[in-house]
């Protein structure tokens, strides 16, 4: 199993409908050589049809060449359907896969055993195939039951667990990276506490 995340990467309202056809487009492609395809999370755009983002699932022996065949930053050319007489025309978005690389993350989660609801008729809720698994260190907790059966749900949950502290990761970077500009607006510019003089920079 694979995620892969469609992004608009803060791009104008075009590049959130790029990523809408980029999905439409993936999920039609899927189909054509049996991989299943499940949305996992969408971030709505402004406009209909579009995403800021989207998280998916892929499943299936042939998921890794799919996925191979639209990792990468993905260019839409067109004229702006929402602004007729803005010259740009190229929109770019980016899409990435995701998978758990840290085999000892399954020993940090509790996991346990539901009965699925919603949508499904009477067979949803004949076995306990739902789970929800907690990381017990930060507290993430999801709850996976659009796989048939529990070990791909628990499958999947470790999957969505890894993807969310990665993003947590990331969002600790940008935010130290954030300080450190902010840092350069902050700097005192008078009663230095070490001064230096010259092209050998000597201590005065």
């Amino acid at each position: 199993m694979i995620l892969l995340q469609i992004s608009s990467a803060q791009g104008p309202d075009e590049c959130c409908l790029a990523v809408g056809k980029a999905l439409k487009q993936l999920i039609k492609e899927a189909n054509a050589i049996n991989v299943q395809v499940e949305c996992l999370e969408t971030e709505p755009a402004r406009q209909p049809d579009g995403y800021r983002s989207v998280l998916i699932s892929l499943s299936g022996s042939a998921a890794d060449r799919l996925a191979d065949n639209w990792c990468g930053s993905v260019l839409w050319i067109c004229n702006s359907p929402y602004r007729p007489n803005h010259g740009r025309k190229n929109w770019f978005i980016g899409i990435a896969r995701f998978e758990q690389n840290n085999p000892e993350l399954e020993s940090e989660i509790q996991f346990e055993s539901l009965r699925s609801s919603g949508p499904g008729g009477q067979h949803v809720n004949k076995t306990d195939s739902a789970i929800r698994a907690t990381h017990i260190a930060s507290g993430i907790t999801v709850k996976v039951q659009s796989e048939r059966n529990q070990h791909a749900n628990k499958r999947l949950a470790i999957l969505l667990i890894a993807h969310r502290l990665e993003q947590l990761r990331q969002q600790a970077d940008a935010e130290l990276k954030a300080e450190r500009r902010m840092f350069h607006h902050q700097i005192e510019r008078g009663n230095p506490l070490r001064v230096f003089k010259g092209i050998n920079f000597k201590s005065i």
